[in-house]
């Protein structure tokens, strides 16, 4: 029997987009052989739903569950929401605001686990390939790799960390690793679970034979600087609960330049942001990585100074 995908849908004031996005997992072929349900949380948007309301009723063959959350939960306990709910033994989490372009793309997901590649390194999580909706060029923001020049051209690799967008994993690592951390609202949950997926002994892959469209909508997404702000704390606590301590006092000072380059102001939030730093090592546990997960995160290049 083929692993079936539970396909998970956090959503906000995108009802267009997240429309177009189940027309497109509707076209999917064969998707009865692999597709266990689609499990959609709305976070508490201020726009109406009713199109994807009265679609999921038209199309029960979608498998589609409709959830409304009275408040914005975030991603993290978005995600953490849906996940106890799903019955699929893979979990295909996409974004709102993406778009299968290909007919056969969830079959070739579910196929993904059991080649050898990814079956003999017991990969656990697997990204896949992001473009821009509007001129197909690749997403480089979402792709799982800071060496983008070196990595572009390979068709799958082993990495560090997967891309919260568009990524598929075994429903049992959640079993080991624990769901979402819950104290992320918006930003780095990615790498907080990639470091206890591999401490649990799972690799993380990428494979580029399944393409999602990104429209990256700017409806409901942060501000700039409070985007830039919640990375910056966030990829700061990854770093003080998981990495040699010397990691966690370079990623504090790369970020901080990262958000004055970028955010060209808001002081207030950029000494906001130092003081939670500061109070991460009296606030916060470490469950530093074993020498076995240093050593891979090496192998496969991955960079921890930021």
């Amino acid at each position: 029997m083929p692993d079936r995908i539970s396909i998970l849908i956090i959503t906000y004031n995108r009802c267009a987009d997240l429309l177009e996005l189940l027309v497109s997992l509707k076209a999917q072929a064969r998707k009865e052989e692999v597709l266990e349900e689609i499990l959609i949380c709305n976070n508490a948007s201020t726009e109406s739903y009713q199109p994807v309301i009265d679609y999921v009723n038209a199309n029960p063959d979608i498998k589609a569950t409709y959830i409304w959350s009275d408040v914005n939960l975030g991603v993290s306990k978005g995600r953490n929401k849906l996940i106890p709910m799903a019955k699929g033994s893979l979990l295909l989490s996409i974004d709102d605001d993406m778009v299968f372009p290909d007919s056969e793309d969830i079959k070739k997901l579910a196929s993904l686990f059991s080649e050898p590649f990814f079956k003999d390194a017991n990969t656990g999580i697997i990204t896949f390939r992001v473009i821009y909706y509007e001129n197909k060029e690749v997403q480089v923001t979402a792709f799982p790799h800071k060496q983008y020049d070196k990595y572009k051209d390979k068709p799958r690799f082993h990495t560090a960390y997967f891309a919260g967008g568009a990524h598929i994993m075994k429903k049992e690592l959640m079993d080991k690793t624990g769901l979402y951390p819950t104290d992320f609202h918006y930003g780095m949950e990615e790498y907080e679970l990639s470091y206890r997926a591999l401490n649990a002994g799972y690799t993380i892959g990428y494979d580029n034979s399944v393409t999602v469209m990104h429209k990256e909508s700017p409806l409901g997404r942060p501000a700039t600087y409070k985007k830039l702000q919640m990375q910056w704390v966030n990829k700061s606590k990854v770093a003080w609960r998981y990495l040699p301590f010397k990691y966690f006092v370079s990623t504090a000072v790369g970020w901080s330049f990262q958000y004055l380059r970028v955010s060209k102001g808001h002081l207030g939030a950029f000494l906001s942001s130092w003081w939670q730093i500061f109070k991460i090592p009296f606030t916060e546990k470490r469950y530093t990585v074993s020498k076995a997960t240093l050593e891979y995160l090496r192998k496969v290049e991955a960079r921890l100074k930021y």
